[in-house]
């Protein structure tokens, strides 16, 4: 064993005299960390399951835990090294905090150090696992055979209870992030939200798909570019993952097992990240007339998260979300996803998303548009039940457009007339989503020959043309009102009229939210959250913990820059907005590209 070289004793002393100049946290950061955990609930809340095996008497609580991963993140942008936990608990803070939290002394030295973090490692492992939902250990190349073995014994209800643990845990971790605006959420009438799914790297390298290891995370996978973002060599099904639905009747089966082939490039090992942003549908985030934001138009923040395999269960992931954000007091408003969403099965997604009282707002692939279904006789055209006999050119005005049978300005002019054919709701859907409907005759919108007492109305109303039919008029048209079932057409099923002026205001804010919200907590400088260096444990639970906490970190950062930057009570803001672009004149969105303005 080498031993170091003596040292002359004033250099020594010098050398000496810069280690102990050490970086301490000021009491009030800590007293306000400690302010934020205890009214939070985290605390009672771990409690609950959180339990260390018996044996010696523990020496850091829960709450202290949490209070140093807190400060954590208030040091590092964002980011959580146990490390940098264990120095800023026991090193960093003031004697007098330390003995307020009820932490130990440790001597400052390499052993004391390692004995410190040694208590924090163990205490957080300990937390984690009480909320770990999957039974794949990680750190280790587990051989395929052996983690099949694990999934096919492990207690199915143990690791759902796990699941609602860790999804409580993140709840209450960002509800704690946006306590200051919290009032001002309750407050609106309704919460409108954005759910996207977005790729986030692991600290760990992929492994072959089908090969005899699993990574060292065996709960991630692989994300492409393309398509669903599911790995496209993976096999039909896997036994660590529920059983897919069964097929309906009609609807050939692809076999058990089979390999698909693609030769689409893989783009990173990780996780999808499931995000639900909140964002005020009714106001754009334009600035005031001094260039300073308006008060009255909240800042997107993140309101839930969970993670999982990329490109598999979204309906699943966002539901696990949503269902608990209206007992937290969230009042439902719209609910913005991408394709991903609206293209799972109407009992996944949805049904429930209708049912929980979120009015969902869709955009469609090119083989959905057109008449998408029917009842009682009425169409349902792009998500609205419409006259059947509205005509043909209104009907297909989208995919004329996509086939460059009619330009932009034509469409623009075929959805706004369609309006006049759409069925209206007599009344509101009553608790179990069935909803009495009026034909746009009965409703006052158009003229209708099958209904004498509609005509006369005035040239400005449309007059319908129904198609004779030997067996009589459809049932839409022999009564005044039908009743729509909420399963009727539930998969394409939305809102507002696709394409109209408020569908496109309340769709792309939240979707350009939610995409600008990844961006914002992806940005390297501050939380990094696509970054694997930025969460150094491996596994879905540790990585699920340290990622709400860095989103907690991009809340935080965003109300402070918010609050910031607005002027109030006639006194200048105290810092300048960064929107710092030429503002666009108001353009007009179609499918296919927006319209360019005469010059």
């Amino acid at each position: 064993m080498t031993t170091s070289p003596r040292l002359p004793s004033d250099r020594h002393e010098r050398l000496m005299d810069m280690r102990a100049q050490r970086s301490y946290i000021d009491d009030n950061a800590v007293e306000a960390a400690i302010e934020e955990v205890d009214s939070s609930g985290l605390v009672a809340l771990l409690e609950e399951f959180v339990h260390l095996p018996r044996g010696r008497r523990r020496t850091l609580h829960l709450r202290s835990l949490l209070i140093g991963l807190y400060l954590c993140t208030q040091d590092t942008g964002g980011k959580i090294v146990l490390e940098r936990v264990t120095d800023i608990l026991y090193f960093r803070i003031s004697p007098r905090l330390r003995e307020l939290l009820g932490i130990p002394e440790y001597t400052d030295d390499d052993q004391g150090f390692e004995a410190a973090y040694a208590v924090v490692r163990r205490l957080f492992h300990a937390m984690k696992d009480a909320m770990n939902p999957s039974p794949l250990p990680p750190n280790k190349h587990l051989p395929r055979s052996e983690a099949h073995g694990l999934a096919a014994a492990a207690d199915i209800d143990d690791l759902a209870e796990r699941e609602r643990r860790l999804a409580l845990f993140t709840e209450f971790v960002l509800d704690a992030s946006v306590r200051p605006l919290r009032s001002l959420l309750t407050e609106l009438a309704e919460v409108s939200l954005g759910v996207d799914a977005t790729p986030v790297r692991t600290f760990s390298r992929g492994r072959r798909t089908n090969g005899p290891e699993l990574a060292t995370d065996p709960d991630a996978g692989w994300y492409v570019r393309e398509g669903d973002h599911r790995d496209p060599d993976a096999p039909v099904s896997e036994s660590m993952r529920p059983a897919p639905p069964p097929a309906k009747k009609g609807k050939a089966k692809a076999p058990q097992g089979t390999k698909k082939t693609s030769l689409r490039k893989k783009y990173l090992f990780g996780y999808d990240a499931h995000l639900i942003v909140t964002r005020d549908a009714d106001h754009d985030a334009v600035l005031l007339d001094d260039g300073t934001p308006n008060p009255e138009v909240l800042p997107a923040l993140v309101l839930g998260v969970c993670l999982d395999k990329p490109g598999h269960r979204p309906a699943y992931n966002g539901l696990k979300i949503l269902n608990r954000l209206r007992e937290r007091g969230y009042k439902p408003g719209f609910l913005a996803g991408d394709r991903a969403y609206n293209n799972s099965e109407p009992e996944e997604w949805q049904l429930p998303v209708r049912a929980m009282g979120y009015k969902p707002v869709y955009d469609y692939r090119a083989d959905q548009l057109g008449k998408q279904a029917g009842t009682h006789g009425a169409i349902l055209v792009e998500g609205r039940w419409y006259c059947p006999s509205m005509p043909e050119p209104l009907i297909n005005a989208t995919i004329d457009l996509h086939a460059d049978r009619i330009d932009r300005e034509t469409w623009i002019k075929l959805i706004a007339a369609r309006r006049s054919y759409r069925l209206m709701p007599k009344e509101n859907a009553d608790a179990d989503g069935y909803q009495r409907m009026m034909c746009p005759a009965e409703a006052g919108k158009a003229q209708c020959p099958i209904k004498p007492r509609t005509m006369g109305r005035g040239i400005h109303l449309p007059l319908i043309d129904p198609e004779p039919s030997p067996t009589g008029p459809l049932k839409v048209c022999r009564q005044r009102t039908i009743t729509v079932s909420p399963e009727a057409g539930a998969k394409q099923w939305q809102a507002l009229d696709y394409g109209s002026p408020e569908w496109q205001k309340v769709y792309f804010r939240l979707r350009n939210s939610v995409e600008g919200y990844n961006g914002y907590a992806k940005n390297p400088l501050a939380e990094g959250i696509e970054s694997a260096g930025s969460r150094r444990i491996r596994g879905i639970a540790a990585q699920t913990i340290l990622l709400a906490f860095q989103l907690a970190h991009a809340n935080r950062r965003k109300i402070k820059k918010w609050l910031d930057t607005l002027s109030l009570g006639g006194e200048r803001p105290r810092r300048r907005t960064h929107h710092r672009r030429p503002k666009k004149g108001p353009r007009t969105w179609t499918p296919t590209g927006h319209l360019v303005p005469a010059a």
